[in-house]
């Protein structure tokens, strides 16, 4: 047996030191169990905190889309963009777990394109209080401030779009009426013509319009035919003498222009190439011009739209079913032997065909707006003399009636086609003087009535623009 001094053994001495070192093992146990404790219930409060953000954030992404669609419903009623997004907020965290703190709101954007969220929110932390963490954030303000909806059109949109915008820049839009036309066709431009064009593309055409349509030259000549020179009898003539209307002794020379009319015999109402059927000469008279803004095919250039809708000026009669006419030929892939290269239209075949995000590859946009009546209709290459009140005085009209009838009947026949080619039309009935006739051709004009727009002044105006570029737009989500 081993002793040490005293004679005493070396078991009398590990029961001591046993007896001793009790109290601290005891200590070590317990501030063990404390951090095993805090690790599993960090692991419940991490699972509680997990699911109860995902659940938040999903909310947010649901609100803010929510907001923007009510956005593209109606983009002046910001009120209600807000309201919507707070219902969808509220309605997707019902089961979420109690939390506290919760400051998340909604605000739209400067330039009302989307709604963004803010604010905070918390859960409550019952293990991890014991390390002093009473909460865990489940959004902060540095991360909610990039969660919000953006409202956009082409790369993001996850389809192509051409729109043909078909305005009237007759004599009555003269001074005020012409200047919020321009605001609003620049906002419009300025909404739909997405800066990356490099995936998917949104293009605008412009088609103003008064007694017909200016193409310029080359256009002209490819659509109609060219004029020749000297005075005929006929409509092929650069020069084109009729007998004034009620007056045969009295002659006066109507000269050619590069404006064109409607198109005669069995294609008046298709959209046919101008190789299968020519459309009509114009011979304007001097009180009643061809229109020096021209048609701007398809393009994607904000610049050359904007400026080209900047140097409008108002002259002239009414023909509107030429503007229409025009506004679906551009749309047209028929016509890409006049509208060539980036501005040629693309088959109506994407119209249905989908894409990678389910939509389809292509939305065809008319956009038709006019402040009045359509009154100027044509007999060979000239204002028909039974064109309607405001078409202009005898002085500039043929001794013939409009060899297609009225411009207002012609022009409900080329939205028939349009619409049934797969082209999505809406109008805007601008400061017209009978709102009750002006709502019923815009009504039988468009795609349904939820494409109708009666605006009686400038700042309604924008907004029907603005809301047509908005449902014409595709939402998503911008982190």
């Amino acid at each position: 047996m081993f002793e040490f001094d005293g004679g005493r053994p070396l078991s009398k001495y590990l029961r001591r030191f046993r007896d001793e070192e009790s109290g601290n093992v005891a200590i070590m146990v317990a501030a063990s169990l404390v951090v095993l404790l805090v690790s599993v219930g960090a692991g419940v409060d991490i699972s509680r905190w997990l699911n109860a953000r995902s659940q938040t954030v999903a909310a947010v992404d649901a609100a803010v889309l929510a907001g923007g669609r009510s956005l593209q419903v109606n983009s002046k009623d910001k009120a209600a963009a807000v309201a919507a997004a707070q219902k969808y907020y509220k309605e997707n965290v019902t089961s979420r777990l109690p939390v506290v703190g919760d400051t998340v709101n909604f605000t739209v954007a400067e330039d009302g394109m989307g709604v963004s969220a803010s604010g905070t929110a918390y859960i409550k932390t019952p293990f991890l209080q014991l390390a002093n963490v009473d909460k865990l954030p489940l959004l902060t303000a540095s991360q909610t401030k990039f969660s919000g909806s953006k409202i956009s059109v082409g790369g993001n949109g996850g389809q192509n779009v051409e729109v043909s915008m078909i305005l009237d820049i007759t004599g009555s839009m003269k001074g005020e009426k012409l200047e919020a036309l321009k605001e609003a066709a620049k906002d419009l431009v300025n909404i739909v013509v997405w800066e990356d064009q490099s995936q998917y593309y949104s293009k605008v055409a412009l088609v103003p319009y008064s007694i017909g349509v200016n193409l310029g030259t080359s256009m002209a000549n490819t659509a109609r035919g060219t004029l020749t020179s000297g005075t005929k009898t006929t409509p092929g003539a650069q020069k084109y003498k009729f007998t004034n209307n009620g007056y045969p002794q009295t002659q006066k020379t109507f000269t050619g222009s590069t404006c064109v009319t409607e198109r005669l015999g069995t294609y008046a109402y298709t959209d046919d190439p101008p190789s299968t059927a020519k459309v009509g000469y114009n011979y304007p008279s001097t009180n009643n011009p061809c229109p020096s803004a021209q048609l701007i095919p398809l393009t994607s250039n904000k610049t050359t739209l904007t400026n080209a809708i900047d140097s409008y000026q108002a002259t002239g009669s009414t023909a509107g079913h030429i503007g229409i006419a025009w506004g679906w030929y551009s749309l047209s892939p028929k016509w890409d032997k006049v509208f060539t290269g980036t501005s040629a239209p693309a088959s109506y075949s994407k119209l249905t065909e989908l894409g990678p995000k389910g939509q389809p590859l292509l939305k065809k946009i008319a956009v038709l707006m006019t402040d009045g009546d359509f009154n100027t209709a044509y007999c060979n290459g000239v204002i028909a003399k039974d064109s309607g009140t405001g078409s202009g005085d005898s002085a500039d009209k043929i001794n013939c009636n409009a060899t297609n009838g009225q411009s207002s009947a012609q022009a409900l026949k080329l939205c028939s086609a349009m619409k049934a080619s797969g082209v999505t039309v809406y109008t805007v009935g601008f400061d017209v003087a009978d709102q009750a006739v002006a709502k019923n051709m815009m009504t039988q004009c468009a795609t349904d009535p939820a494409k109708v727009y009666i605006a009686e002044d400038a700042e309604q105006l924008r907004t029907a623009f603005r809301d047509i570029a908005l449902k014409l737009s595709s939402l998503y989500l911008a982190k």
